[in-house]
C-alpha cells in the first residue's frame, strides 16, 4: 500500500492535466498513488490523460457510471483511495515539489490531527504564480471554521480513519463541498496548518468555484453553513443578516440612482447642461 493517495477528480479538463501529472512524477516523496475519476467528460479527458500517463502504474484510472457531481465523485474517490493519508488535487492545479514529502512528515508529527493544509499559489492560465494565499490555523469552532476567507485551504489532506468519523462529504452538494467537509473534520479533531506554498491553483473562466460560477459557489457554501448549525444545534441566521443586509441596502441605492439616471428629466437635464456631474455618475 502507497503511504499518500493524491485524489483527482475529472470533468473536461485533460488539457490542463500535463502539468499536474508532472507535478506528481517530480515529487521528492515517490511512494504514492494517483487515483483519478472521472465525472462521464463529454469531451476527449480520458484519451489526453491516458496518453499523458503512459505506463506509470502508479496512476489509476475510474469512471462513474455518468456525470454525478463533485460531491459524489470525490466521496467515490475517498472509497477508492488504499493509503491512510489523502488528498484532493485539481487535474488542472499542480503541487510543488516537496509538497507530499512534507505533509506526510507532518501527519507522523501530528497524529491527532485529522487534517493537515498548507497555502496555495495563485497562478494564471499557463500556472505562472500571480501571488500567494495564505490560510490560518484553525484551534476553535468559531467563526474562522466557516472557512470565508480560505483559512483551510489546498493543500488539504487528511487521514481516512478521521474523516470516516464524519458522515463524509455531501453528495447532494455541487459546489463547496469542500467547505461542508472541512468543518465536519474541525468538528471530531484537530487540524494543522503548515505555513508552506504547497499549491499551484489555475485561475480559468471554466474553474468550478471562480469567475462567473463565484455566486454559486457562495449560494453552496450557504447550504453548508446551514447543515453545519442544524448540526451544530446553532444559530446563523444574524451571521446571515450581517453579511448581506448591507449588500442589499446597497443595491437598492444603486437601483434608485439608475432609475433617476434613466428619467426623462435627468437626460433633460443633462442636455442643457444642467447636471455636469451626470457624466460621472
Amino acid at each position: 500500500m502507497s503511504k499518500f493517495s493524491v485524489l483527482i477528480a475529472n470533468y473536461n479538463n485533460g488539457h490542463f492535466f500535463e502539468k499536474c501529472c508532472q507535478s506528481l512524477v517530480a515529487q521528492t516523496e515517490t511512494d504514492w498513488e494517483a487515483v483519478i475519476l472521472d465525472d462521464g467528460s463529454t469531451d476527449d479527458s480520458l484519451e489526453v490523460i491516458k496518453k499523458i500517463i503512459g505506463s506509470d502504474s502508479r496512476f489509476k484510472i475510474h469512471q462513474n457510471d455518468q456525470n454525478r457531481g463533485i460531491g459524489y465523485t470525490k466521496r467515490r474517490l475517498i472509497d477508492l483511495a488504499e493509503s491512510e493519508v489523502c488528498g484532493f488535487l485539481d487535474p488542472d492545479d499542480a503541487l510543488a515539489p516537496h509538497a507530499l514529502e512534507i505533509v506526510l512528515k507532518t501527519h507522523s508529527e501530528y497524529p491527532e490531527a485529522g487534517l493537515v493544509y498548507s497555502n496555495f499559489v495563485r497562478c494564471d492560465e499557463n500556472l505562472n504564480p500571480l501571488s500567494v494565499h495564505k490560510a490560518k490555523q484553525i484551534t476553535e469552532l468559531d467563526q474562522s471554521y466557516y472557512n470565508f476567507n480560505a483559512e483551510i485551504s489546498h493543500f488539504v489532506t487528511f487521514k481516512k480513519k478521521i474523516y470516516e468519523k464524519t458522515s463524509g462529504i455531501d453528495p447532494f452538494l455541487k459546489i463547496a463541498e469542500d467547505k461542508d467537509w472541512y468543518m465536519k473534520m474541525c468538528e471530531i479533531a484537530p487540524v494543522k496548518y503548515i505555513d508552506e506554498d504547497l499549491y499551484l491553483y489555475r485561475i480559468h473562466d471554466s474553474g468550478i468555484s471562480t469567475t462567473k460560477n463565484a455566486e454559486k459557489a457562495l449560494f453552496w457554501h450557504w447550504v453548508a453553513l446551514i447543515k453545519m448549525a442544524e448540526r451544530r444545534n446553532i444559530n446563523v441566521e444574524d451571521l446571515f443578516l450581517q453579511s448581506y443586509v448591507p449588500k442589499k441596502k446597497y443595491d437598492q441605492a444603486i437601483n434608485q440612482l439608475n432609475h433617476v439616471k434613466n428619467s426623462r428629466w435627468a437626460k433633460l437635464g443633462n442636455t442643457i447642461g444642467l447636471f455636469k456631474i451626470f457624466k460621472k455618475l
